[in-house]
Formats: C-alpha cells, structure tokens, sequence
C-alpha cells in the first residue's frame, strides 16, 4: 500500500510496524536535521518502530543514490513494512522514477509514507484513480523527452554535426561498469540494475559479458 499523507496523520498503524526514515538534500550547505527530527516525531507520533535513517546530499536528477539503493535493498528482504519521507520530491528523480519505484515497492509490500503532499493509497479507489493519472503524466513526460532528443539530433545533423559514438568507444557503459558488476555481485537483478543506474538491460548484460 501507498500511503501518503497531507496535513498530519489520522490515526495510528498497527503497533511494530517497521519503517526507516529516508531524507535527502540537494547540496552541501544544505542539512537533513530538519527532515530527520520532522519524519522522527511523525513516526513516534503514527506508532512506527523506526530501525534505520538514511540521509544523503544529491540533487534530484543524480543517478547514484547509495543510501536510497540501501533502503530498497532493505525493502525488497522485506526487512522493513514502510519508507518515511517528508516530501515525495525528497525520494522520486522524476514521475518516471516515482511511478517505478512505487511499483517496486508495492511488489514488496512495503508503503512509501510522505507527510506532507499527495494522498497516495492504492487499497482504495481514490488511490488507484491517482496512480492512474501519475502514469499518464510520465508517459507524457517520456515522449517529451524524446521529441526534445530527436529534435536536438535533427538541429545538430543540419549543422554539419557527426553524431553516434565512434567505433569501440562505450564512455558512459564504461564509466558505470564498476557499480554494474558491484550491484551484480550484491544479487541485483539485471532489470533491478537497469531502472537504478538509467541504461538498458541489454547494456547491463553487455558489461557483464565483457567482464567474463
């Protein structure tokens, strides 16, 4: 279940609950203290039995995200029931990354819990109305990115540009091959590797491949 919550919390979950409090920020001179002492009391309040907190400094878009791999590590052991956060912008990269990640997490059935924003509860019919619109919104976001790339290409071959990497040169595949087997060496799945670092299994695949 998906749960967030707008304003406080209405009543309390069922006593030994197990949840960890995640909390990001987007740059160095920025602190987490607030987050952290703002998520402990909504989880002393909600009767949540808080077993770790994770707090990291990047901003939105960065891929590498260690702490947040650590938590749905944890989550997918299914070591832990929910995900406190103060605000769904402090865990999801985008709607893309959001949408994906929820479904991760309800395959799990681990709740990501936001104490302030959006209502998000997929056991009801409100709930699953939203995840709905959400998914459009990100399909919507996908094809927006790829006119804006396939726009960028065609002004660039006009101007004469040659595009396409040159034979033998793999520079992001090899730049992000040391956390690719890292990850494979941890049980990760190919599928798992692929939505978490942005590249495609096939990419994955290709790295371990060439490290055999």
């Amino acid at each position: 279940m998906y749960q967030g919550l707008h304003g406080g919390f209405s009543g309390r979950v069922q006593m030994g609950q197990r949840a960890v409090i995640y909390c990001r920020v987007s740059t160095a001179d920025q602190s987490c203290v607030r987050q952290k002492d703002e998520l402990k009391r909504f989880a002393e309040r909600a009767g949540y039995e808080v077993s770790g907190i994770f707090m990291e400094t990047g901003s939105g878009v960065r891929v590498d995200r260690a702490e947040r791999r650590k938590v749905m590590a944890l989550a997918q052991a299914r070591e832990i029931d929910a995900i406190l956060v103060t605000e769904l912008s402090r865990w999801g990269r985008s709607t893309i990354d959001l949408i994906s990640t929820l479904q991760e997490l309800e395959s799990y059935r681990v709740s990501l819990i936001a104490i302030t924003g959006m209502t998000f509860d997929l056991a009801t019919p409100h709930g699953r109305m939203l995840a709905t619109v959400l998914a459009g919104i990100a399909e919507f976001e996908r094809d927006l990115i790829s006119e804006r790339v396939k726009s960028g290409l065609a002004a660039a071959r006009a101007r004469g540009k040659v595009l396409g990497r040159q034979k033998g040169e793999r520079p992001k595949s090899d730049r992000l091959a040391p956390k690719v087997l890292a990850l494979v060496a941890e049980k990760r799945s190919y599928r798992w590797i692929a939505r978490d670092l942005g590249i495609s299994k096939n990419t994955v695949a290709a790295i371990v491949q060439r490290e055999r």
